[in-house]
Order: C-alpha cells, then sequence, then structure tokens
C-alpha cells in the first residue's frame, strides 16, 4: 500500500448548497463554480463519529452502548492571509451569512497519467479570524467549517 504526502493537496468553496437528508452523491456537486482557497497551511480532519446512546442494564450490570446520529465534526483550516485571495475572500463572506455551502479537496495522489482522490462535503463557516503571533510568524487565517453532510469520497483512477 502507498502512502502519500499532504502538500499539493487543493481546497475549494463552491456555491451556497442546500443540505439534505438523503447522503449526497458526486452528482450533488456538478455545476459549482470551484474558487481555489489559497495559502493553506492546515487542511485540519474530517469525517464522522457517532453520538454515543448509554443503556445501563441492571441486572446485566453492564453499560451497554449503541450508535447514535453521525457527526462529521469541524474542519479547522489554517492559512497564511492573503488579502487578494478570491478563494479566501469567498470563505470570508461565507462566514457572514447562515447558508451551508460546497467545499472539494484535490489530494495529491494522482498515479502517473491519472487522476486524483477528491472529498466533497457540504459545511457552514462558522468563524473566520486572524492570528498574528509573534515577530518571525506569518499571519494567518484560521476558520472553521461545521461539517453538515456525509463525505463524497472519489478515488484515484489511472
Amino acid at each position: 500500500m502507498t502512502i502519500y504526502a499532504t502538500n499539493g493537496a487543493r481546497l475549494y468553496i463552491g456555491g451556497a448548497l442546500d443540505t439534505k437528508s438523503d447522503p449526497f452523491v458526486e452528482a450533488d456537486f456538478s455545476g459549482q463554480a470551484w474558487e481555489e482557497i489559497g495559502e493553506t497551511e492546515n487542511l485540519g480532519t474530517v469525517g464522522d463519529t457517532s453520538a454515543e446512546i448509554a443503556f445501563d442494564s441492571i441486572p446485566a450490570q453492564r453499560t451497554r452502548r449503541l450508535k447514535g446520529t453521525r457527526n462529521a465534526g469541524s474542519m479547522d483550516l489554517v492559512m497564511g492571509i492573503d488579502y487578494e485571495d478570491a478563494g479566501q475572500q469567498a470563505l470570508i463572506a461565507a462566514e457572514k451569512t447562515p447558508h451551508d455551502y460546497a467545499f472539494r479537496i484535490v489530494l495529491n495522489d494522482a498515479p502517473a497519467g491519472g487522476t486524483p482522490s477528491e472529498r466533497m462535503f457540504v459545511a457552514k463557516v462558522a468563524s473566520v479570524a486572524e492570528a498574528y503571533d509573534t515577530a518571525n510568524s506569518v499571519m494567518k487565517l484560521n476558520a472553521s467549517l461545521w461539517v453538515n453532510s456525509n463525505v463524497v469520497k472519489i478515488d484515484a483512477a489511472g
């Protein structure tokens, strides 16, 4: 099995896209006008976790656990501030709205002559904040995405 580096991955924001009760599929993201978010340093994590439903059985003297609702979590992004980057501007604008937006990650794992893996999902831009840190630091833009859908996975192809 081969491993891949995160470097070279690209993050994109699309337009507002309503959530739905059924899982999203690749076709749900067609027609999006994708804008790359530049100067990314950290793409964070994304993926489902089930809520725990616990039941304490008196006769069994045991806690039983069931899976509850699924939550794809928050994806925390770190970027170097670029005031002219259209993707960062779109991210900042999205934070000012109550809407969910389409997001797309294109990974750096394409086989020779092939296409890379992709991940697509819908999220609210929960926060966008600037971080200035110390004298020998790059000014950063930190954003948090509240993922409100399943993550559509598209495998790399040869």
